[in-house]
């Protein structure tokens, strides 16, 4: 199966559009605008349901204020974003409006993944607008995002947004597909039609990022391995002169099936701390499926409360799993090394026997 074959087999497609196709000369450009809206339309006749997630905010301020370089200074950058913002609106309602399409804009920042019932409150909405026959155009609110809720960029934004809508598909409109080697630099660069797993060789062909935009292959790589864990395949292509998908693309096969709750933990959820573990509870975890028990935690490192998102780690650092836990972090401390038939004696109250639930956790 190739990229056209996905894109045609697919009915829920999430479409992420960069900056460098929406501007020309650092200026927002209609006719780029109108040149995608024609493409995601023509896949809307076919019965798709579409979510675009759209870059070009910032590029869309520094025309409204006719500004030379992009900003560096952050509140420079948030006030251009919000006027930028409002004329990226103007410019798809426009030629949306011209098929009679009706769009609805979704700013996001990371909290909103973050939190779970933000994040499923997020699902009902977007679901609510596609039963209603409207197309929700999602972009990282810039305007109030700082490092602490900054998603960073809108390739791993549209990843996001793909699993949690359980899209069939996930779209990134670029410059070209992945090739082995960058082909500003070596036309001959031949391109790889087919990603079915990202081995170090694969990481190796990521490239730089553009004047105005934040991405670049390397945070494509990224939105890759958050769609293909959860069963979702997605192209980077160029757009096509008369298709949403150029011949120049890279289709990044969906390889496994976390459920959604796994991937949200894996993903989503921020990592309030890590629990370091013994030999023993580190082989349970990996080869017997079982879940985190306090008889085989070492070290307790960081503050979490119960419910947070813990990292498990062996007595070398090294990544074993993820989780919820069902203890705080002054609790861990206490049962560290006890049997869970300890735990109401020291704790003066019965709580869960399991530091960390299987249903609660994903390997890493």
């Amino acid at each position: 199966m190739n990229a056209l074959d996905a894109l045609r087999k697919a009915r829920r497609v999430v479409v992420k559009v960069g900056t460098s196709n929406l501007t020309e000369s650092n200026r927002l450009s209609v006719r780029k605008v109108k040149n995608l809206v024609d493409r995601l339309m023509a896949l809307k006749k076919e019965g798709k349901e579409l979510i675009l997630v759209s870059s070009g905010a910032i590029g869309a301020g520094m025309s409204k204020l006719d500004l030379k370089q992009r900003p560096r200074d952050v509140k420079m950058l948030q006030a251009t974003a919000a006027v930028g913002q409002n004329e990226l609106m103007k410019s798809y309602g426009k030629c949306f409006g011209e098929y009679d399409q009706t769009v609805a804009q979704v700013l996001l920042t990371y909290e909103d993944f973050e939190e779970r019932n933000r994040y499923l409150n997020l699902r009902n909405t977007i679901n609510t607008l596609l039963k209603m026959n409207v197309i929700p155009v999602i972009n990282e609110n810039d305007t109030v995002a700082v490092d602490e809720i900054k998603l960073g960029d809108n390739d791993n934004l549209s990843a996001l947004v793909a699993v949690n809508m359980e899209a069939d598909l996930l779209v990134l409109i670029s410059e070209s597909g992945l090739h082995a080697g960058d082909p500003k630099e070596n036309k001959k660069a031949e391109l790889i039609p087919v990603v079915e797993k990202i081995t170090r060789e694969i990481e190796e062909y990521c490239g730089g990022t553009s004047a105005l935009g934040r991405g670049g292959m390397k945070t494509k790589l990224q939105a890759a391995r958050k769609t293909m864990q959860a069963g979702i395949s997605m192209i980077v292509t160029s757009l096509g002169k008369d298709s949403l998908v150029s011949e120049d693309s890279t289709l990044f096969k969906a390889s496994g099936k976390l459920s959604d709750r796994q991937h949200w933990i894996c993903f989503t959820s921020k990592v309030k701390g890590k629990i370091v573990v013994d030999d023993g509870a580190r082989k349970a975890l990996l080869e017997k499926g079982c879940s985190l028990l306090p008889s085989g935690i070492v070290k307790v490192e960081g503050n979490f409360k119960k419910g947070d998102t813990v990292s498990i780690v062996d007595k070398n650092k090294l990544d074993v799993a993820r989780g919820i836990t069902n203890y705080s972090n002054v609790d861990v401390e206490r049962i560290a090394g006890k049997k869970t038939s300890e735990i109401a004696r020291v704790l003066g109250c019965k709580g869960s026997n399991e530091v960390v639930s299987r249903c609660n956790m994903v390997l890493t």
